[in-house]
């Protein structure tokens, strides 16, 4: 029996007062089911999006495609954000890549929105912030 599955056994049969082998084999059978959640791809993915977020002219562009609630073009983020246009090209890139923000070509023009992940991400560190 492993170190953690006899760490298992004492941990349930504190909780449970009287543990039977069944008992640790269902809990392992369990979190087994549970740590799908830390798939490689799954894992990339998230942070991908919080790296994303991890830089400030990248973290000012989402907030205000969030507050926005549409499209904004380059040339209005500029106005708003203290950066070169390249260096706001190239956030948006980054954020588009990381699926929290959205484009299209309007002639010669490139608008951009939040994704609804951008928009929960975002609605959740609100709530956060006002339950301080």
């Amino acid at each position: 029996m492993s170190t953690a599955t006899q760490r298992l056994q004492r941990y349930l049969t504190d909780e449970l007062e009287d543990c039977r082998p069944e008992d640790v084999e269902d809990r392992m059978e369990e979190l087994d089911t549970l740590e799908a959640v830390l798939s490689a791809d799954r894992i990339s993915a998230d942070l991908d999006v919080l790296a994303a977020l991890a830089n400030e002219t990248r973290y000012k562009l989402v907030r205000l495609l969030v507050a926005a609630d549409g499209e904004l073009c380059v040339c209005e983020l500029n106005a708003m954000v203290d950066a070169s246009e390249s260096a706001i090209s190239h956030a948006l890139s980054n954020l588009t890549d990381a699926g929290l923000v959205t484009r299209r070509k309007d002639g010669r023009w490139r608008k951009y929105r939040a994704s609804n992940v951008a928009v929960s991400l975002l609605t959740l560190l609100d709530g956060v912030a006002t339950d301080e």
